[in-house]
């Protein structure tokens, strides 16, 4: 990337600075006290615009040449030009800017090498540090953390083990990222909470598994009740179109298809008209199915269980001796 779009603190020549309207494009209205310095404007400059409310003090040495709230790439440039010329985004907020995530409120996440003096400034901007920031830093602008150390921080970062696999097996499956290029970042990288649990996401997206519901269901319902592994991402043709079944059965002599749904509703009407169409073509192939939710499977994982198991039964499933393992039913 250009030169000036990584200057933030340090001094370069003037012949290979951007025009002031070029660098306040590409800044989103955002310069440091040195860039402003550096451009021809003095202390006194300063003081005087942000007295009579042109200008407005952003964090620490950072500035807006505009009044009112802060648009979100403004935001960021703030947080990044507070951070030094090597920051980056990073966790949620470069998340959102491969959109592995949606855009939520909230504070800019940026990195920054262990000698950096930045530090979080509530509620703008909340600041990690790190030391591989040469390894993991993407070709990118505004600049951030590769997609998929982008993954591995976020994964760090969750509170429980259990919510480090989910976000692994959510954010892969969900990205083109090659489970392969994971397995190398970690590797390379290896994250300091959390490895085993990020290596056994990757596992199981190696397996099939595409979200972290799919992953509640496999080990609450499946496993800890005695039930067999259904397959997973199994091909159906609806209307001349491939389309993906979360669990089936067919493999253990049981017609039987369980779908996992983990949104709390259908917002577009397309998802609703492609999942009418597979209950149709499903109910004409004389397949039995049953919809779960993430509260059903997470509060009720027994009752899912005993559903699951009846249909497989009725459905030709011959089990064998009962292996289950949770407590509630034991």
């Amino acid at each position: 990337m250009p030169l000036h779009k990584r200057w933030s603190e340090e001094a370069i020549p003037a012949e290979q600075r951007p025009s002031w309207p070029v660098l306040l494009q590409e800044q989103h209205g955002i310069v440091t006290r040195a860039q402003l310095l550096a451009y021809g404007h003095t202390k006194a400059d300063i003081v005087a615009n942000l007295e009579a409310g042109r200008w407005q003090r952003v964090l620490p040495r950072v500035y807006a040449t505009f009044t009112g709230p802060l648009p979100r790439n403004a935001r960021m440039h703030a947080a990044l030009r507070y951070g030094g010329g090597h920051a980056v985004l990073s966790h949620r907020t470069a998340a959102e800017e491969w959109r592995l995530l949606p855009i939520e409120e909230g504070p800019i996440e940026i990195t920054v090498p262990y000698a950096s003096s930045a530090v979080s400034q509530s509620p703008l901007v909340k600041v990690h540090r790190s030391r591989a920031l040469p390894y993991s830093t993407a070709e990118a602008w505004p600049p951030r953390t590769k997609p998929t150390d982008t993954i591995v921080d976020l994964a760090v970062s969750q509170p429980t083990a259990r919510d480090a696999v989910h976000v692994v097996v959510d954010l892969v499956s969900r990205s083109k990222v090659p489970v392969s290029a994971m397995r190398d970042c970690v590797s390379m990288r290896p994250p300091f909470r959390f490895r085993a649990e990020i290596q056994r996401g990757l596992e199981l997206v190696d397996g099939g598994l595409m979200s972290a519901l799919e992953v509640e269901f496999k080990e609450q319902v499946e496993e800890r009740h005695g039930l067999p592994p259904g397959d997973r991402q199994t091909a159906i043709e609806v209307d001349g179109k491939t389309l993906w079944e979360d669990v089936t059965y067919d493999s253990h002599g049981a017609a039987l298809t369980v779908r996992l749904d983990g949104r709390a509703t259908h917002a577009m009407a397309s998802v609703a008209f492609r999942d009418r169409r597979r209950d149709n073509a499903a109910e004409l192939a004389g397949r039995a199915r049953l919809v779960y939710g993430w509260q059903d499977v997470r509060n009720s994982p027994c009752e899912v269980a005993a559903e699951v198991r009846a249909i497989l039964v009725r459905e030709g499933w011959r089990p064998a001796a009962r292996r289950v393992t949770c407590l509630a039913c034991s």
